[in-house]
């Protein structure tokens, strides 16, 4: 079962992540699901990343796979889900 993380991790992941242009889509605005874990070097390792368009899954898996975080999990193999919603600026549209 993945759990949230708490809102130091949250915070460190989105900066990762950075900010995002995905060319036009039809809605300006849409949901990002990415499941991750931390390995015992304190890497990120996505494990998932549900979306329905390509290039945003290997945008979020570029970001943030194999990128140091400060936060060491409380036990080993504990999954992280991150749902994030991605706004697309009404001038891409």
């Amino acid at each position: 079962n993945p759990i949230l993380p708490n809102e130091s991790l949250r915070s460190e992941v989105v900066e990762l992540i950075g900010p995002m242009y995905f060319g036009e889509y039809e809605d300006n605005e849409f949901s990002v699901e990415v499941l991750f874990t931390i390995n015992s070097n304190r890497e990120i390792i996505v494990l998932n990343v549900d979306a329905s368009d390509k290039s945003v899954r290997s945008y979020f898996k570029r970001k943030l796979n194999y990128k140091k975080v400060d936060h060491m999990p409380s036990k080993p193999g504990e999954i992280f889900l991150l749902p994030v919603k991605v706004m697309v600026p009404e001038e891409s549209l």
